[in-house]
């Protein structure tokens, strides 16, 4: 894999030039927060070989073989002042066209990525744009919940979470909080939760940084897996924060955009107040 920069004084991104891939998230002074899959075995599809290789990615939802793993070549790179953008050629099968444009900020740790699909098919397809960031393993996930009455008597449920079918109920990296969901993010059996996450944020934190993204809440919009705007799914390699927008039907010729801030804080050496009360209770 051959890899170019984006640099400034306080970190540096690293991304692929032979598919659509960050790979890097590197803050001074630091490791990669990001983890490397380069030597997972591949996942075939009619396709050919889909290959993870680890970072941040964009597909769209919902789920499924072999629309999810089509494989990535030839990207398309067009630099920028203190930015980029990644583009693929349409892929095979669901004529969709991926884009992220990545912009660095000059001055602070922090990058706006903006993914876009667009449909050069010849038929609408139903899709949600799907960010997600592979991490490595040691950290621990803050998912803030839902607090508040969802109607003025209080009569109405405010939260719900979606569990996958691997998903242990009791599993020991899970705590759960009136205000944040934790999850440390240990090397045990797949697990993976959902939810609609009213605060556009999510976050990971690891060596003493806290990463946080945050994205654009489309409130009253149905979202893909039971109306999920927000995932996190961990295995014994690496733990992934996930972003969605809503489902739509993307008409030929139309397309979507979703956007993500990353933004970092270093000299962290304890958690948030509340999470690390959960966490360690």
């Amino acid at each position: 894999m051959t890899k170019r920069t984006l640099k400034n004084d306080f970190l540096q991104i690293e991304y692929s030039t032979d598919s659509l891939r960050v790979t890097g998230l590197i803050p001074t002074g630091k490791s990669n927060l990001l983890v490397d899959l380069s030597g997972a075995p591949p996942v075939s599809t009619p396709y050919g070989e889909f290959h993870f290789e680890g970072g941040h990615r964009l597909w769209h939802a919902p789920e499924a073989m072999p629309r999810s793993y089509i494989p990535e070549h030839d990207v398309k790179i067009t630099e920028q002042t203190n930015g980029v953008i990644l583009e693929l050629p349409t892929e095979p099968g669901t004529g969709i066209r991926k884009c992220i444009e990545i912009q660095l900020a000059p001055d602070r740790p922090s990058l706006v990525l903006t993914h876009t699909l667009t449909n050069d098919g010849m038929w609408p397809v139903e899709l949600a744009p799907w960010a997600i960031s592979q991490f490595r393993l040691g950290g621990t996930v803050i998912l803030p919940m839902p607090v508040g009455n969802a109607d003025p008597a209080g009569l109405l449920s405010n939260r719900h979470l979606v569990l996958w079918p691997y998903t242990r109920i009791k599993d020991p990296r899970l705590n759960l909080g009136d205000e944040y969901i934790v999850f440390k993010a240990d090397a045990l059996p797949p697990f993976k939760i959902g939810y609609f996450n009213p605060h556009g944020w999510m976050a990971y934190w690891m060596d003493g940084v806290l990463f946080r993204k945050t994205f654009h809440v489309h409130a009253n919009t149905m979202h893909p897996d039971n109306n999920c705007n927000c995932e996190v799914y961990c295995n014994q390699q690496f733990v992934e924060l996930e972003s969605l927008g809503p489902l739509m039907t993307l008409a030929p010729g139309i397309s979507v955009s979703h956007v993500e801030t990353w933004e970092l804080f270093d000299g962290l050496d304890v958690l948030p107040e509340e999470a690390q009360q959960q966490l360690f209770a």
